[in-house]
């Protein structure tokens, strides 16, 4: 019988910008902040597959060329933007090439037959959730304390489909493959190398 696994792809966050991270996660009452385990940010969600699945997405996301490069944390919001917040989450300085691997993702997830997202891709960390509406003053307290909040750029040298298990005391994360992104430089070299050759 084959198993079911629910799955996702995401970037993970070094330690010294998981520490700033979970400096931010206090100070709202109702919140259930993130684990203190290594934040990641989500590419794309995939949900349950089974292992014939699991094998076909290892292969599709294995054959993505996207160069590496750098990211940056910046500010603090939540979802969704009208009514109660749900989620808290710290922000992404504009990125460019986030956004180029997260269309090969995507490309390469249609070509396998998976359905698009149908939300539009909004690049964030999940600081905290809430089952019910926190005091809003409490959350404009939050964004007001915290909307300096920048972490230094870091480089972004590979991207890893986990899978996520839920049980009693929050979703257990594991990475079941990792893939490494090109160096930028060399890359582009080979992409004019190949024009010239055309």
């Amino acid at each position: 019988m084959s198993a079911m696994h629910r799955l996702f792809v995401a970037l993970d966050m070094p330690a010294a910008v998981n520490d700033s991270l979970i400096a931010l996660c206090q100070g709202v009452s109702g919140a259930k902040w993130a684990d203190s385990g290594p934040f990641h940010l989500t590419l794309r969600f995939i949900g349950d597959a089974d292992d014939g699945l699991l094998q076909e997405i290892q292969y599709a996301l294995a054959k993505i060329e996207a160069p590496a490069f750098d990211l940056a944390l910046k500010g603090v919001g939540y979802f969704p933007p009208r009514g109660p917040a749900k989620i808290l989450w710290a922000g992404i300085e504009d990125a460019p090439l986030l956004l180029h691997l997260r269309g090969q993702v995507a490309a390469m997830f249609e070509a396998i037959g998976l359905e698009p997202e149908r939300r539009k891709f909004a690049p964030h960390i999940t600081l905290a959730r809430f089952k019910r509406g926190p005091a809003a003053a409490r959350v404009g307290e939050f964004l007001a304390s915290h909307a300096l909040f920048r972490t230094e750029p870091f480089p972004i040298t590979q991207f890893h489909l986990y899978s996520s298990r839920l049980r009693l005391g929050g979703a257990l994360h594991r990475i079941e493959a990792s893939y490494p992104l090109r160096d930028a430089a060399a890359m582009w070299s080979a992409l004019e190398m190949d024009e010239l050759d055309a």
